[in-house]
């Protein structure tokens, strides 16, 4: 069975909040600033490859991707990238 997404706005308009049919995360929240620090986040680690990602924010049921200001958004990258780790 696939995950459902259900994207939605943020109060930063640099930011785009996913929200999940399952669990993001077992406990607690984690943030990753970049792609070194997302070494032990599958899904965090591939939200980086995507151009343009500068923070990546797990927690409960939601993964929240902030782009860089300069950036375009790629959501259905995004999208692609979250579907596949999750399902």
């Amino acid at each position: 069975m696939s995950v459902q997404i259900t994207p939605s706005t943020t109060p930063n308009e640099n930011a785009m909040k996913y929200t999940l049919s399952c669990q993001a995360i077992d406990s607690g929240y984690k943030t990753f600033a970049n792609a070194e620090a997302a070494e032990e986040s599958a899904v965090a680690k591939a939200l980086f490859a995507i151009d343009g990602v500068a923070q990546v924010f797990l927690m409960a049921d939601f993964v929240t991707v902030t782009k860089k200001v300069e950036s375009n958004w790629s959501e259905s990258s995004v999208l692609a990238v979250i579907e596949s780790s999750y399902s």
